[in-house]
């Protein structure tokens, strides 16, 4: 058996493949469902009388924030239409918190501030709690959300903690959908430890389903519920629904979590580019509309999940599993062995360049050396089949130890 797979391993190295599966990017196939946004006719003012092309309208213009309250399933007087990402929101946020701090206690003075970020998790919201000196304590993911019993203790164990960060629905890269009782009781857990702490919901897949997936309560009814919105953001795009950076962004937050953030953009952002908002407005009209332009994207990622699976399979059992996501744009393979790395360098020797190991934890440091991110959505089926058997090559290669 040896023999075989190394012997496909050499088979593909000599093809001289350029393969690179490190980010979860929209193929040029689901980039043209969106090309009528290049050329749509748009009007120069809101129904309220608001001139798009001018400055004004802060939280965007009523029109999309309309949209993403939909989105959202959030009052519109509660919701911001803005630029470009989830991703830039979430900062804009969490800068405000450091410089100015929900009731006026600014994480700037808190001595050693610190956030809980539930693991395996996404790269960037690593690097944007790092850069800001927050300290970041790791909580596993258990299929339904967080491992509660690990937050009480991480909780119990650490002054200073501020907040949390969560990607609730198709988790990148895990795919949990994490449960209305597990958010519930991570709301209830997290606030007996402080009134002050922030959760961050970056719902940056809350519309990427893949067919059956499940249902899941909105997480703005789930803080009302639980009467945290006024340290919730709730946040979703357009990144990976229109074009990258050229989307709508869209958040959802209580009344002192909105006078954060309009604090802090209103230093950083002139005014949202309201000619793009109303371009979207135009194309989408409502939810209902997105909802089935969804649907057209779930055709074109789905097969690639399929084949991803199909080769993922091959695997003997022995060497690890991968997840199974209902939606989103990742699979996670999990070695049983801590060689990661070596199968992440195993497969740059061959042509294929995947997410760094590690990079899926705080600091770019993965305990057990064995969490795997593949992005299978950006390269077309044949390129990708060859892609996962350099994968599935090299997981074997490092877990027999098969020198080459």
């Amino acid at each position: 058996m040896h023999e075989v797979i190394l012997s496909q391993y050499k088979s593909l190295k000599n093809e001289d493949l350029k393969i690179d599966l490190t980010r979860g990017k929209p193929s040029s196939s689901q980039l043209d469902l969106s090309n009528d946004l290049l050329s749509i006719d748009i009007e120069t003012h809101t129904q309220s009388g608001a001139d798009i092309r001018n400055y004004g309208e802060p939280f965007g213009i009523n029109e999309a924030r309309k949209l993403g309250a939909e989105l959202l399933e959030a009052p519109i007087e509660n919701t911001i239409a803005a630029e470009q990402s989830s991703l830039l929101l979430s900062y804009q946020y969490l800068l405000a918190n450091y410089l100015y701090g929900l009731n006026n206690k600014p994480w700037k003075e808190i001595e050693k501030p610190k956030f809980i970020c539930p693991t395996p998790g996404f790269d960037r919201h690593f690097r944007m709690l790092d850069e800001l000196g927050i300290e970041m304590l790791s909580v596993p993911l258990i299929g339904d959300g967080v491992d509660l019993g690990t937050l009480k203790d991480v909780l119990s164990q650490n002054q200073n903690v501020v907040g949390i960060i969560c990607v609730p629905r198709h988790s990148n890269p895990s795919g949990d959908i994490y449960s209305d009782k597990n958010i519930l009781s991570m709301f209830e857990i997290c606030s007996k430890y402080s009134s002050d702490l922030v959760f961050l919901f970056d719902n940056a897949y809350l519309i990427h389903d893949l067919p059956n997936a499940p249902e899941q309560s909105s997480i703005w009814s789930l803080a009302d519920k639980a009467n945290v919105k006024d340290q919730t953001l709730v946040l979703t795009s357009f990144s990976k629904v229109t074009f990258g950076g050229g989307g709508l962004a869209f958040c959802a937050a209580g009344d002192k979590s909105l006078f954060l953030l309009k604090e802090i953009r209103t230093s950083m952002v002139i005014c949202p580019d309201k000619v793009n908002q109303m371009r979207h407005v135009n194309f989408f009209k409502n939810k209902e509309n997105i909802i089935a332009h969804m649907k057209n994207h779930a055709e074109i990622i789905e097969p690639k999940f399929k084949l991803t699976s199909t080769v993922l399979k091959n695997i003997p059992s022995e060497c690890g599993n991968f997840s199974n996501p209902t939606g989103g744009y990742f699979i996670t393979y999990t070695t049983s062995k801590p060689i990661a790395t070596k199968v992440v360098e195993l497969c740059k020797n061959a042509g294929v360049l995947i997410t760094p190991a590690g990079a899926t934890f705080p600091y770019g440091y993965d305990p057990n050396d064995s969490v795997i991110r593949i992005a299978p959505t950006f390269v077309e089926a044949e390129e990708l089949q060859k892609a996962i058997e350099v994968f599935a090559a090299s997981v074997q290669l490092a877990h027999f130890d098969i020198e080459i």
